[in-house]
């Protein structure tokens, strides 16, 4: 049976509305028209979609893959509409690209130093998420690729992973902490005050590791944060210390704005690279980034 794409636009509605008389209304339809729609969607691809429930539609594991390929597709034309608007402007583009911040940061302004030179004019968005928001974003086609921490997880089926550079974690201090030696062994340190982050995800796994690994105990005394910018201003500002990559703060570093301290008992490497959809056939721009991503990884 051939999907009516139509069929998948209304599909998408229920999905997101939560009930087939709140997609009639969205799209100025009859509550039956879309029942109707709904069976016809059902019947053809002969699986059950979702359980209807007071409450609302519940999807099945068909209706979840479906609405997986269904956003795809909506991305997809989408992608391709912007697409054709911007070469009338000798525009390239668009590209979307997802991450986790600490990624983003080493890896993306130095690409996109070397893009410009090969694109001058080109649409590109950049996203922050949590590696699991990434995978959903990658399955459903709304991000191109998305730069994060590799070589921890398993890949997943449907993924390829490729890394580009290595980067050794730091203990970074501010000028509060001017009393602190250039070594220091983490447990010396339990008591102080930290900035490590948040979310669920490689980075924080690894950091966790890193205190696991010297046999010190996870701080207490610590601020849960997942913004870098906040998370470097506040070791800035306060006593407060935090653990990063040495390339998310280089250019602290370089300005004498914080200094790093060499963690004894264990060096932490963190592997930089992207994830993509094994399926998703790159555009010439996307295969440009991943060159440019190559090359800023050398140098």
């Amino acid at each position: 049976m051939a999907v009516d794409p139509r069929a998948l636009k209304t599909f998408l509605a229920v999905c997101r509305t939560g009930s087939i008389s709140a997609a009639a209304r969205q799209l100025c339809l009859t509550q039956p028209a879309v029942s109707a729609t709904m069976l016809q969607l059902e019947q053809g691809l002969q699986t059950r979609l979702f359980d209807r429930k007071r409450s609302g539609i519940m999807l099945t594991s068909s209706g979840v893959a479906l609405r997986t390929r269904a956003e795809a597709m909506e991305a997809i034309l989408q992608s391709a509409e912007r697409e054709i608007a911007l070469l009338k402007d000798n525009v390239s583009g668009p590209l979307t690209v997802g991450g986790t911040p600490g990624a983003l940061a080493s890896l993306i302004p130095t690409t996109i130093a070397l893009l410009k030179d090969r694109y001058p004019a080109f649409e590109l968005q950049v996203l922050e998420r949590s590696d699991r928001q990434l995978a959903d974003l990658l399955r459903s086609e709304r991000i191109d690729l998305a730069v994060v921490s590799t070589g921890i997880d398993p890949v997943a089926e449907d993924f390829i992973e490729e890394t580009f550079l290595s980067d050794t974690f730091a203990l970074l201090v501010g000028p509060a902490n001017d009393h602190l030696p250039e070594q220091l062994a983490l447990a010396s340190l339990a008591d102080a005050r930290w900035v490590l982050p948040h979310a669920e995800g490689a980075f924080r796994r690894q950091v966790d590791t890193l205190f696991l690994a010297t046999g010190t105990r996870t701080p207490a005394n610590v601020i849960r944060c997942d913004s870098l910018l906040t998370t470097k201003a506040l070791v800035r500002r306060t006593d407060y210390l935090t653990i990063l990559p040495h390339e998310v703060a280089a250019a602290e570093l370089a300005s004498g704005a914080i200094r790093s301290i060499e963690i004894l008992g264990s060096q932490l490497v963190r592997k930089v690279g992207v994830r993509m959809l094994k399926r998703k056939l790159p555009s010439p721009i996307l295969e440009a980034l991943l060159s440019c991503m190559r090359d800023a990884a050398q140098r």
